[in-house]
């Protein structure tokens, strides 16, 4: 597994990070405990978390397995989405919603949007929105106290926009934070359409950034912070398949052009892939699954020089391409 120092926590981990935002969501501890099993098994070594994740229950599952890891391991947690206040109530949401999904796999966008309304439903609007230096506090605590650790690697303020950080107790406080050991970076964690404002308005909040990115994307300048990537696949994957199944002509000529067979979904998504870590040398890249087979492979294009050409190949296509844009 290609490795990369975790900006500017000096660390150094895995180049793929896995995200942790299905676990106990349809599955339950020990399924997500085994998920995590195989990542590290694959080579991954950071792994990204939040409190709202897992119905709440994400942070003490991570923690137990960083409980066995946390020497060759790096993390990053959030603040600013609560977790759910009625934890039992999701509980059997998830024992619900497990089977359907077995049976039905195409409900499983519908139900895990659903959910992250709810879980954002459930705590008030104001705690939601405010980015305080003693909710901070409490929520640092917590999660440190969930994850079974003493520090978290990155802290990232989740969802959060410049308008949202105007409390300049706060970032005393994350400065504080790292200064005592207690957070090794922070940052923020938010929608790409965010990511400018931010950088304009509240540059001192910014020395990690942590937002989408994939192959239709353009390439980041030189100089920019830390970056984490995530959602280099899922929706961008559909995007890129379904544009090329539409245009036979163009999926032949990309397929001619890049060497690589365009129609087999998986040379597909191992490109789209290998392309976020291809186009963002000094980036971690996020991708989260339960199938260990899955894992398995997207950890192996990490290491699989092969794939670096036909991937800058078809980055280089996307964008010279106004239909695919």
């Amino acid at each position: 597994m290609q490795t990369t120092l975790l900006g500017p926590t000096g660390r150094t981990t895995s180049r793929l990070g896995f995200g942790c935002s299905t676990l106990m969501g349809s599955i339950g501890r020990r399924a997500s405990l085994a998920v995590l099993e195989h990542a590290y098994d694959a080579g991954i070594r950071h792994f990204d978390v939040a409190p709202m994740y897992g119905y709440g229950e994400a942070e003490g599952c991570v923690g137990e397995f960083l409980a066995r890891h946390r020497t060759d391991t790096t993390v990053t947690t959030k603040y600013g989405i609560p977790p759910p206040k009625n934890k039992s109530f999701f509980r059997l949401a998830r024992s619900i919603a497990g089977p359907i999904i077995r049976q039905f796999p195409a409900a499983k966008k519908r139900l895990a949007s659903a959910a992250k309304v709810a879980v954002q439903a459930s705590a008030q609007p104001a705690e939601r929105r405010s980015f305080t230096a003693e909710k901070a506090r409490a929520s640092l605590e917590s999660s440190l106290s969930a994850l079974r650790t003493d520090h978290v690697d990155i802290w990232l303020l989740h969802e959060a926009t410049a308008d949202d950080l105007t409390d300049d107790s706060l970032l005393r406080f994350l400065e504080e934070s790292v200064a005592q050991g207690k957070v090794g970076a922070f940052g923020v964690g938010s929608d790409n359409l965010r990511i400018d404002d931010l950088l304009a308005r509240r540059p001192a909040y910014c020395s990690v950034l942590q937002y989408e990115w994939s192959i239709f994307d353009p390439v980041i300048p030189a100089g920019a912070p830390f970056r984490i990537h995530h959602r280099a696949l899922s929706a961008r994957f559909q995007r890129l398949r379904e544009m090329l199944a539409a245009d036979p002509e163009k999926l032949r000529l990309w397929s001619q052009e890049t060497g690589m067979n365009l129609s087999e979904t998986s040379i597909l998504s191992k490109l789209m892939l290998k392309a976020a870590l291809v186009m963002n040398p000094q980036s971690v890249i996020l991708f989260s699954s339960k199938q260990a087979p899955r894992i398995r492979t997207n950890a192996s294009v990490s290491d699989d020089a092969s794939l670096e050409s036909p991937a800058r190949r078809l980055y280089e296509l996307v964008h010279s391409d106004n239909a695919a844009l």
